[in-house]
């Protein structure tokens, strides 16, 4: 009885592997593809002072960001008056562009403090 179960697995085992050989053959190719070059971008020179500059408080959405950016700037308003604060919500999502208001930080902006989370 065990040689015949035995003898009945061999033949299952080989119809199989023979339907298998039958099935065509596929080409994979690597998604990972040729990264392109990194460009290098200096960081921003840092600034004397603080003193009657525009700061931006950028929020990107990250979740409690704008509660922590707020309480940055409520220090800043007690300790650093002379520093004007302005607080944003990026448009859109995290990894989403938000080209007017780079331009907007680029045109009236000192400096920018981003909350980006973890």
């Amino acid at each position: 009885m065990h040689l015949r179960k035995v003898l009945i697995a061999a033949l299952l085992a080989l119809s199989f592997s023979s339907l298998r050989a039958q099935e065509p053959k596929i080409t994979v190719l690597n998604p990972k593809g040729t990264p392109p070059p990194i460009r290098l971008v200096p960081m921003a020179p840092r600034l004397d002072t603080l003193d009657g500059k525009t700061v931006y408080f950028v929020d990107v959405r990250y979740v409690g960001a704008d509660t922590f950016l707020k309480e940055m700037m409520s220090w800043f308003s007690t300790n650093r008056p002379k520093v004007k604060l302005e607080f944003r919500q990026k448009a859109g999502a995290y990894a989403e562009n938000d080209p007017q208001l780079w331009e907007e930080i680029r045109q009236k902006g000192d400096a920018v403090v981003m909350a980006i989370g973890h």
